[in-house]
């Protein structure tokens, strides 16, 4: 269990430059500096991808996720997080989410790993659900006992937000949950997508309770930058 800010940035119509200084440089500096960081990871969109059931388009330009090993110490970098936000280049948009993420296990362990493969899924469900308690419990229940059994799988991860939005100046995203299933790289996703698991996991899909808010699957490479 850890603490994160997951800061998402997005270009607006028409800006095709993301402006790579100031996210390689200025951005990763800052960050990397952040008192009680435990990890810095930066998540770029990656092609190649089949998922049978899913082709979402649109992917974040960047997400770079802060980890803490406290909510007091995630609360007490925000300001620090903000100030660098407030500089991003026109043309930008960024959103700042606090969650918890917790590590499941793999088939065939019992505790789960650390984070080292590079090859991330990023899954998030977004409000709203009638019940979003009995969304959360109903998923986490057994959405990651399935996604053990994927061929291939290195890391599972599931996100909760946390009650009261961490940032006043930035949005946060509007998730009611998220998912992150982890490959040493994209044939090995592939290959885990066209297995038996994945056909199951859909029917596992159409159990869910009610909701009505977008789902959104993004393939990407995940870089370790500290930790």
């Amino acid at each position: 269990m850890s603490f994160i800010h997951e800061i998402a940035f997005r270009t607006s119509p028409g800006v095709t430059e993301p402006a790579p200084p100031w996210f390689d440089a200025e951005l990763v500096l800052a960050l990397r500096n952040l008192a009680d960081l435990s990890a810095l990871d930066l998540y770029r969109p990656v092609g190649g991808t089949h998922d049978p059931y899913n082709k979402d388009e649109g992917p974040p330009l960047l997400i770079a996720v802060t980890e803490f090993r406290s909510r007091d110490a995630l609360e007490a970098a925000t300001p620090a997080v903000e100030r660098k936000l407030a500089q991003f280049p026109a043309g930008i948009g960024a959103t700042i989410t606090a969650m918890e993420r917790c590590f499941y296990p793999v088939d065939g362990e019992t505790t789960a790993g650390p984070l080292r493969a590079p090859f991330s899924y990023v899954v998030r469900y977004h409000r709203p659900a009638e019940d979003e308690a009995a969304f959360v419990a109903h998923y986490v229940a057994d959405h990651p006992r399935l996604e053990a059994r994927f061929p291939g799988i290195r890391s599972i991860m599931c996100y909760f937000p946390l009650a009261a939005p961490v940032s006043q100046r930035v949005p946060c995203a509007d998730y009611m949950l998220g998912n992150e299933v982890v490959f040493d790289c994209v044939e090995d996703f592939n290959t885990a997508m066209q297995s038996p698991v994945r056909h199951e996991m859909r029917e596992h899909f159409h159990s869910f309770p009610k909701f009505s808010g977008a789902v959104t699957h993004f393939a990407m490479l995940r870089e370790r930058l500290a930790g």
